[in-house]
């Protein structure tokens, strides 16, 4: 795995997480979860692993998501709006840093970095033109690729995210410039397909497969529950593209859910049916930023570690198909959703303990379920 050094100021943020790693935190009992999904899953098609942004290293994250996980997705710290907040503005010292520093810990990158609501807050001004926002859209995505795909580590990156609504809608842009909304679809739709797909999704495509031949590129996307409006219409955003003559290789369900949430009807035979579709159809899947949330004063965390289990159990079922990927959005619920302290949804609490839910992963992943491979 070749590690390259991309600036001298990268080799000081490595420095500081230097300190991180010596940093100490509870040690869960049992074995660590990247250690068990490599003895157990060698072929190559299950990856465990979590989120944090580099910033957030220091706090007690960047200690436990080395221990635990040799999967990696940087929060916001490869996005447009951290990235390259405007025309002319680069920002690449915590992307240059998570690059080299998971090259050391024998880690895989997932590039969350895609074309999305999450972009600048100059790109979601309502004064942007259709020519300008191309412009944007084509410096960033370009530049973004061509820097980290020469990384043999840097495994997938989400092209596209948030790009249908739950009512199955296309997300489009908003008034304002401080409210979750996608600006990109200002560039125009394609009017001659029944589709009607935005055209900043073929776009990126295009930059993505000219400029990232040796990143597997993903389509993520986020919905309450399982909406069948949402998957139906990714289910036809994809051949959509490859009759393009487009790279497409996996999608991702975000998986923000609530505690509970295997117990709803037709949750779970959505999502294999899902799975299915996407090893019949040359996918690889991805829960891509899972929390169970638990909400108020009173929290059930053995309910909790039901959900986790559940999820990640269903996921494995189908590691036989075809690639199958698990990620934790966050770490401890100390540095989630800072605004959301009444939310919990993570795997560690606040002082980085594990509770049940890591364990009920640990024990999942020791004793995997069978598989249902498909003839």
């Amino acid at each position: 795995m070749p590690v390259r050094v991309l600036g001298a100021i990268s080799i000081l943020f490595l420095h500081s997480a230097g300190a991180v790693m010596a940093s100490e935190s509870p040690v869960p009992e049992g074995r660590r979860l990247r250690e068990i999904a490599a003895e157990r899953f060698p072929g190559g098609n299950v990856f465990i692993g979590g989120t944090t942004g580099w910033k957030k290293r220091p706090q007690g994250s960047g200690a436990i998501i080395d221990r635990e996980f040799g999967y990696v997705t940087p929060e916001n710290d490869y996005k447009q709006s951290a990235v390259h907040p405007g025309p002319g503005k680069w920002k690449w010292e915590l992307g240059d840093a998570w690059v080299e520093h998971c090259a050391k810990m024998k880690q895989v990158i997932r590039i969350h970095g895609p074309i999305s609501p999450q972009c600048s807050k100059w790109a979601r001004d309502d004064g942007r033109t259709a020519e300008e926002l191309k412009r944007n859209l084509t410096e960033y995505m370009t530049e973004l690729c061509k820097r980290y795909d020469r990384f043999e580590h840097v495994k997938w990156m989400d092209v596209v995210n948030e790009t249908v609504l739950d009512n199955g809608s296309w997300h489009g842009p908003r008034k304002g410039t401080s409210r979750w909304e996608n600006p990109w679809p200002k560039i125009g739709y394609d009017e001659t397909h029944p589709l009607r797909p935005p055209l900043y999704i073929k776009m990126a495509f295009e930059i993505a497969n000219r400029h990232a031949r040796n990143t597997k590129l993903i389509i993520n996307q986020h919905t309450r529950g399982m909406s069948p409006k949402v998957w139906e219409k990714i289910k036809a955003l994809v051949p959509y593209l490859r009759k393009q003559g487009l790279r497409v290789d996996g999608i991702g369900w975000q998986a923000h859910i609530d505690t509970g949430f295997e117990k709803n009807k037709g949750n779970m035979e959505r999502l294999h049916e899902l799975i299915d579709w996407a090893h019949a159809n040359n996918l690889s899947f991805h829960i891509t930023e899972m929390n169970s949330w638990l909400k108020g004063r009173m929290k059930d965390y053995d309910a909790q570690a039901r959900t986790f289990a559940a999820i990640v159990g269903a996921l494995l079922e189908h590691r036989e198909n075809g690639v199958v990927t698990w990620n934790v959005w966050n770490i401890t619920d100390g540095l989630a959703w800072i605004k959301n302290r009444d939310k919990e949804g993570t795997l560690f609490d606040a002082g980085g303990r594990a509770k049940p839910a890591y364990y009920a992963i640990q024990k999942v992943l020791e004793s995997p379920p069978p598989s249902r491979k498909n003839d």
